[in-house]
């Protein structure tokens, strides 16, 4: 079954014309149907009345959108004219029109007609054969196209004019007013209107429906005619009398299309979402990649606009009661002259095309942001910064990608989609039994991100370089302009300069010589061929070193475009590498890694890798394994730099007297963490201060500093119970020997310390330490050479833990129990190795009466380790003793 079209239909179908007599020109196929009886009105004396229907007259609308029936519309009337003239020349048995009806819907128009006949049949066969004979003979009935396909149907039932959306199809479904028609009487009563491609047999309907079948039209022509011709046909049967009724179906039935695209979730699902993620590409990722590259060229920022600049210049700066001057932060005298080797070496980084990753590490506080920001405002490049500290601190993977979009400048970013996915996924196992795999991963989220921003930086270097060719052709044009002034004046003080417009006003040939031409002004012959022999020198002279001086331009020319090239390429800074906590940390750091180590093969852009541990350089190792990084340290300062510092700022306080040879040896302690000296980081120096310019001693606020240091390290290393403890990645014990040590000397000997125990090799525990800033390693050469305090203060932090006695003695007690049960444990693996030689040595045979036993020697061997190890337990079980004694005196 097949269901109704709702169309609109044009205006003008139900309107009906009479007409005079006129010419018929008609070219018309009579159908060859048999005549049936059909309704028929009786008039005054033996005139009858019947219906014909012409096809084709007009365009056949298909739907609303079908526009062609505008153009019946304006031709109707002519049309009808014309249909008029021709029809009316048949005079067999009375043939009389009375009425055009036009139907533009279905492309036809009804014609209403009287004839006269006893034998209504007779009359009918003879009257088609006439209207045949005539149309063959004037060649055809106009239509609206201008070809002759028109063709005359005897309309069988009654004539169903009407205005509804019910535009013609292919099918016509036919219902039974009655008893079931055969379909073999369908095939016959419908066939004549042109080929059947199939019939639908009546099926069972609700109580109080008409039964119906459905016939499928090879042409929507065809159907037009059956629909208009049929439609009230009454059909007498052996079961009845069954009157016909037509109307059109669409050949789509009602909600198909939905009802297939959701019983088809596994073809439907990932069409509609690769077109969705399509489209996003197409449009959202340029929108993103604008975005980005404003962020970058500070497009977004109102305080780089020309007007803002300027009403800031003459109104906001003029009338503010602060002053709105950003802190001067450069060096000032010797102070940093401790970074000055890493920011030379990043400068020599940014002065060359970039070939591998620059990574600046030191500890925390010692300068490394403050370094790269002035870098970055003396050199006037653009700089995208990334700061995985405050990634980290996401507690998802939506708010990851959303502070990474942030810092980047990817707009519009859709991290809710993510979760709309998951939720697909989840939808479609229920569906389908499995994922759809629509749901992105945290890592392909942030590489999507970091793929766009890297066009972005494409872009940028692209419109940068852009921007500085324009600006070098528009200096080189000024110099062109300025050269040819001088040389102008040249000419004109040599008399031998021509003003072209002169010509306008002389003419040309023996007029010109009114003009100036190239003779002198004024003077002899004698100027102008001494003008002449300087340009000839200068034209041979020039000829000589021509290629030279050629070679020498494209030297420059070439140094220039490289200079400009590296000028342009933006920087990106990548702060905080490997900042400690995060859940994500891992993904996050291998996929900055990765697109870090691409930009600088692409050369896209200068990469600067800022990290306060050393061993973070091992993941962006990876991601270029074939290139090594360029690793620039920064160390703090010394103690004359330390002083100096302390010495300007107290100044600034107000406090002019100079330091005294205590408070001296005092700052001296605190050694010369940058961080400490700026107040950036860890506020030791800015704490100095602040309680000296309250009145407090030097040496008083440096002691208050490292006793507060303590009590911080203590946390820290030892954790605050054994719960605690348990979750640091060294024991007490290790974290104790390491700090006893630094206590005394200034450094340690790394391997030293790593083969000694209680480590034994075990490099985890000592890098952990290092990463939790309680110790810092020095290379020498790219491996570890020596272990130092993490901070300068941290060797006088330590020294106020080893000297306080019952700290010191619960942690002598715990790596003395520790050692004992080393030793105890070498005891009885030599007991147990004893015992089994004491077997061995029963069978052993010596042939020879100067040669010693193999047993014998080992048996020697162990006993020495055994002694050795006794002697330890000894000596350790009585240490033990004494320092039990320092924990039962002590409070």
């Amino acid at each position: 079954m097949y269901s109704r079209s709702a169309l609109n239909l044009g205006t003008r179908n139900l309107c009906s014309l009479s007409h005079q007599t006129r010419r018929i020109c008609t070219s018309m196929r009579v159908s060859t149907d048999t005549p049936e009886i059909a309704s028929t009105s009786k008039l005054e004396g033996d005139s009858q009345e019947r219906w014909l229907f012409i096809d084709s007259v007009f365009p056949i609308r298909l739907g609303i959108w079908d526009l062609r029936h505008y153009i019946g519309i304006l031709r109707e009337e002519s049309l009808l004219e014309r249909l008029h003239e021709r029809l009316e020349t048949v005079k067999t048995h009375d043939f009389h029109i009375r009425e055009l009806q036009p139907y533009q819907k279905d492309g036809g128009v009804f014609v209403r007609f009287t004839y006269t006949g006893r034998d209504s049949q007779n009359a009918l066969q003879t009257l088609q054969t006439d209207l045949q004979f005539e149309a063959t003979k004037h060649g055809g009935l106009p239509s609206w196209s201008g070809l002759t396909y028109c063709n005359i149907w005897l309309v069988k039932g009654e004539p169903f004019l009407e205005d509804m959306y019910r535009y013609p199809s292919g099918i016509v479904h036919v219902s039974f007013q009655g008893p079931d028609v055969p379909e073999e009487t369908l095939y016959s009563l419908f066939r004549p209107c042109g080929r059947i491609l199939n019939i639908t047999a009546p099926t069972p309907v609700p109580a109080g429906t008409l039964r119906s079948s459905g016939i499928l039209f090879h042409r929507v022509r065809s159907a037009t005619v059956a629909r208009n011709t049929i439609h009230g046909y009454t059909f007498s049967g052996a079961g009845g009398t069954t009157r016909l009724r037509t109307v059109y179906q669409r050949p789509i039935q009602v909600h198909a299309i939905r009802d297939w695209l959701t019983s088809h979730p596994r073809i439907v699902l990932p069409i509609m979402f690769f077109l969705l993620g399509t489209l996003t590409y197409t449009i959202f990722d340029p929108i993103r990649v604008l975005s980005v590259e404003g962020k970058m060229l500070n497009w977004f920022d109102y305080r780089e606009y020309t007007l803002y600049k300027w009403l800031r210049a003459n109104a906001l700066d003029r009338f503010s009661l602060t002053s709105l001057a950003r802190e001067d932060v450069s060096p000032q005298g010797n102070i940093w002259k401790e970074r000055k080797d890493a920011e030379s070496a990043v400068r020599s980084y940014l002065s060359d095309l970039p070939s591998t990753v620059a990574f600046v590490h030191g500890p925390q506080g010692s300068g490394k942001s403050r370094m790269l920001e002035a870098i970055i405002r003396d050199t006037s490049r653009k700089a995208l910064v990334i700061d995985c500290a405050e990634l980290s601190r996401a507690t998802s993977d939506t708010r990851l990608v959303s502070a990474l979009a942030h810092q980047t400048g990817y707009k519009p970013n859709f991290a809710f989609l993510n979760t709309v996915n998951n939720m697909v996924d989840i939808a479609t196992v229920g569906l389908i039994g499995q994922k759809a795999g629509f749901k992105s991963s945290l890592e392909d989220q942030l590489k999507q991100i970091l793929e766009v921003t890297g066009t972005a930086l494409k872009k940028v270097n692209n419109s940068l370089r852009t921007s500085e060719q324009r600006a070098v052709k528009a200096l080189q044009g000024a110099e062109a302009r300025q050269a040819e002034e001088v040389r102008t004046r040249a000419r004109i003080r040599a008399g031998t300069w021509h003003d072209p417009r002169l010509d306008c006003i002389a003419g040309n040939g023996i007029i010109s010589e009114l003009g100036v031409g190239d003779e002198l002004l004024e003077g002899d012959d004698n100027g102008f061929a001494s003008f002449n022999a300087m340009e000839k020198d200068v034209v041979n002279s020039s000829g000589e070193g021509e290629k030279t001086s050629e070679e020498l331009t494209r030297q420059q020319h070439r140094h220039g475009e490289d200079v400009q090239a590296v000028r342009t390429l933006p920087i990106v800074v990548i702060k905080n590498y490997g900042a400690r906590g995060g859940i994500y940390k891992e993904e996050l750091l291998s996929v900055l890694a990765h697109w870090a180590a691409s930009l600088t093969e692409n050369q896209i852009a200068h990469v600067i890798v800022v990290s306060d541990n050393r061993e973070n350089a091992k993941l962006l190792a990876r991601a270029l394994p074939s290139k090594p990084l360029n690793s620039i340290a920064l160390y703090d300062a010394d103690a004359p730099t330390a002083l100096s510092f302390i010495r300007r700022r107290l100044q600034d306080a107000g406090i002019t007297s100079d330091l005294t040879p205590a408070q001296k040896k005092a700052i001296e302690r605190l050694g010369g963490r940058t961080s400490d000296l700026e107040r950036a980081s860890y506020p030791l120096p800015s704490l100095l201060i602040h309680k000296a310019c309250s009145g407090q001693g030097i040496e008083e606020a440096v002691e208050d500093i490292i006793a507060s240091g303590v009590g911080e390290l203590r946390k820290k290393a030892f954790g605050e119970d054994i719960d605690d403890a348990k979750s640091l990645l060294w024991s007490r014990e290790q974290a104790w020997i390491v700090l006893k040590q630094l206590a005394r000397k200034a450094e340690l000997p790394y391997y030293e310390v790593l083969l000694d125990t209680p480590f034994k090799g075990d490099e985890l525990p000592l890098r952990a330490m290092e990463h939790a800033e309680i110790i810092s390693i020095s290379t020498y050469h790219g491996r570890p050479s020596t272990i130092r305090p993490g901070k300068p203060v941290f060797k006088y932090v330590f020294e106020r833990l080893v000297d306080d006695p019952v700290f010191q003695s619960s942690q002598d007690i715990a790596l003395n129990e520790k050692l004992i049960s080393n030793a105890e444990s070498i005891v009885r693996t030599c007991e147990s190795e004893l015992s089994t030689l004491q077997d061995l040595s029963k069978a052993e045979r010596s042939f020879w009466w100067f040669r010693r036993r193999v047993t014998s020697e080992r048996k020697e061997y162990l006993l020495k380790k055994m002694r050795s190890a006794q002697t330890k337990i000894q000596t350790l079980e009585k240490r033990n003793t004494e320092l039990k004694r320092v924990l039962t005196k002590e409070v």
